[in-house]
């Protein structure tokens, strides 16, 4: 099978595609024929050796896939050979074929495509953890999504106006902002061109944001935390900016608030019964016609360096995914 390689960390340019051995299913495991594969931040990081797990070289980068089951190994009763799932293996998704834990593989609903099923799980995901399980969102407060037109960001947009909160996104461009729009947020922030905590005031009222999901980190993290309410859930979700900032811990004293990290993919190994209650709640909602993942670019398989770049590069709306044709 063909498959998209990190043999030393670098630039998405590094990137070589070549093939490999097919994966044979284990017990309790499953192979999928992976039709699309979504990108994500944390493969901009694990090529350039920044993610918190190194997967030995040379690997597959590609955290969510969709496709068919082709083999099953003993034991696997959930799934069987010719089911349409996605699932998110971490790694390997880049390739032909992927090996999974077959536990992971949920059914794609009828009338939805495997391009937009393997957008789906990862953001989603992490922002219905983030704002449910970790930020307590209530209908009424106001949310402030930074990086709001990116994957997990639109997510939260989404999500938020869902869950009854007055939802405002924040983005460096007014194409940006003009989807954000599209998916629910009541009002917007150029982040480039105003004053993110003069703007953030302004919108509230001057009570502050009951609750801000940062997935961008940089300069914008101090000035949100700066504008936020008493009680208020500051939401630590990335760092898509590059740089982790250092927050002065007296903020969080004058606030009242809190500072609370969400991560996903440690929740989903530690707390699996809560995580599947999640994607019960997901599918529900994506079955009603009330989520609906956006994906703005597909790339074949011998571009997906071109596709991480445009995520390294924050060019991105919604989800990119790179597509496998049979």
């Amino acid at each position: 099978m063909r498959a998209v390689l990190c043999k030393e960390y670098g630039p998405p340019e590094s990137l070589v595609v070549e093939s490999v051995d097919d994966p044979v299913a284990k017990s309790g495991q499953a192979v999928i024929d992976v039709a699309a594969c979504a990108i994500n931040f944390p493969d901009v990081l694990a090529i350039e050796g920044k993610y918190q797990f190194k997967p030995p070289m040379p690997f597959s980068p590609g955290a969510e896939v969709s496709g068919i089951i082709s083999d099953v190994g003993s034991g696997v009763e959930n799934v069987a050979v010719g089911d349409a799932v996605f699932a998110s293996p971490g790694f390997g998704g880049l390739a032909e074929k992927v090996v999974v834990n077959a536990e992971s593989c949920v059914p794609v609903p009828d009338g939805i495509d495997l391009v937009h099923a393997s957008a789906f799980m990862y953001a989603y995901g992490t922002s219905q953890h983030a704002l449910v399980d970790r930020g307590h969102i209530q209908p009424g407060e106001s949310l402030v999504v930074l990086g709001a037109a990116g994957g997990v960001g639109l997510a939260a947009v989404e999500l938020g106006e869902l869950l009854g909160a007055r939802v405002i996104a924040a983005a460096s461009t007014e194409e940006k902002l003009a989807l954000c729009r599209e998916y629910g947020a009541s009002e917007t922030i150029n982040y480039v061109e105003e004053d993110l905590k003069k703007r953030m005031r302004d919108l509230t009222g001057g009570l502050g944001a009951d609750v801000v999901y940062d997935a961008v980190g940089g300069p914008y993290a101090e000035p949100a935390l700066r504008s936020m309410a008493w009680n208020g859930r500051y939401l630590v979700v990335g760092f898509a900016a590059g740089d982790i900032p250092k927050i002065p811990l007296n903020l969080l004293l004058l606030k009242g608030c809190q500072a609370v990290g969400v991560f996903w993919g440690a929740f989903v190994a530690r707390e699996p019964e809560r995580h599947k209650a999640n994607v019960e709640q997901l599918m529900t909602w994506w079955s009603e016609g009330k989520l609906r993942p956006h994906v703005s670019k597909t790339y074949p398989l011998e571009h997906a360096g071109e596709a991480i770049r445009l995520l390294a590069d924050r060019g991105a709306l919604g989800k990119v995914v790179v597509t496998i044709p049979e």
